[in-house]
């Protein structure tokens, strides 16, 4: 019977389901493990994960471990003797003795419908990447990676315009929920562990860096679109314009020829080279891409806050013929 549980998570998405087990009197979190506190903003002002700030708030002792594998912390998890594990975007491998250490094992919360992308962006990816759905999945973890027996899965439809940020919040509700439905089909025995194949139908979905969010205008606009709706809010889109930094934060793709354009805008933007502004108005900013034309709707340039394109167009008038980008 699962009653004693040492959760395991970091950022935002973790939270959710944390709180979730802290609100099931059920359940006993005896402790919480993160990452270790980090310096951030202009001030590398040390800043503690959001999951350590849930924890503290529930008086729940929290571990910051460098190496989870290191001796010192196997002894703790040993001490503490709990009944089962719960995982949500840790950070770090478990080692095997750690995954053998609870009688009921290690459960992980992965925010998609594996097999399809394991690893650690698999949101950002399902945005990139145009799917229709996304969803949770939870699983007894074993060493590979995202590889654990499968217990159950939630499937979420994908707004159009969904964002990398929306749909992180829409999943971590998603996922506190259905990890508490996965504990209590352990308990009552009624859980099933699927196997998952071996090869995953998606490539591994690997975390992003800030350079990922660069645009390349030579890819067609819905590519584009996707990519900046799937890295907002982090690490966020961005392309160049005289010089500096423009972070793309909204946008929408339009069709190569509207049948509203005039023959000679259309000409233009068949000659256009990819990251060239075809159509400029007080309130709108078309930029041409590989395929098709990109409408800027938000934006912010470097060392200014966000704003809409008709602010930024009143303080940096475009011209037809501009470059973006490289």
């Amino acid at each position: 019977m699962i009653e004693k549980i040492v959760f395991m998570g970091t950022p935002d998405f973790a939270v959710g389901t944390l709180q979730a087990l802290i609100g099931a009197k059920r359940y006993r979190v005896q402790a919480v493990f993160c990452q270790p506190d980090k310096p951030r903003g202009r001030g590398k002002a040390m800043q503690m994960p959001p999951v350590k700030e849930t924890a503290a708030e529930a008086g729940i002792p929290v571990y910051q471990p460098q190496r989870l594998r290191d001796p010192q912390w196997l002894e703790t998890l040993r001490d503490l003797q709990p009944d089962a594990i719960v995982v949500a975007a840790y950070g770090q491998l478990l080692p095997r003795e750690v995954l053998e250490l609870p009688p009921y094992g290690c459960i992980n919360v992965h925010a998609s419908l594996l097999p399809k992308y394991r690893g650690a962006a698999p949101i950002q990816w399902a945005v990139i990447n145009g799917d229709a759905e996304s969803g949770v999945t939870t699983m007894r973890m074993n060493e590979g990676l995202d590889t654990g027996d499968m217990i159950l899965q939630e499937t979420v439809r994908l707004a159009e315009d969904e964002t990398g940020g929306s749909l992180f919040g829409r999943l971590s509700a998603a996922g506190a929920s259905l990890l508490l439905k996965t504990l209590d089909a352990i308990n009552d025995g009624t859980a099933a562990y699927r196997p998952q194949p071996p090869e995953s139908p998606t490539p591994y979905a690997g975390m992003f860096s800030k350079k990922d969010g660069e645009v390349d205008w030579t890819k067609n606009a819905q590519q584009i679109e996707r990519l900046i709706r799937g890295l907002n809010p982090w690490p966020s889109a961005y392309t160049t314009y005289r010089g500096r930094t423009l972070k793309l934060w909204a946008a929408k793709a339009e069709e190569a020829q509207a049948a509203v354009r005039q023959e000679e805008e259309q000409e233009t933007a068949q000659a256009a080279e990819p990251g060239t502004a075809v159509r400029v108005t007080k309130s709108s900013l078309e930029i041409q891409t590989g395929g098709g034309r990109l409408s800027v709707l938000e934006l912010q340039p470097e060392g200014k806050k966000r704003m809409t394109v008709d602010a930024f167009l009143r303080g940096y008038p475009v011209e037809p013929g501009e470059r973006f980008g490289a």
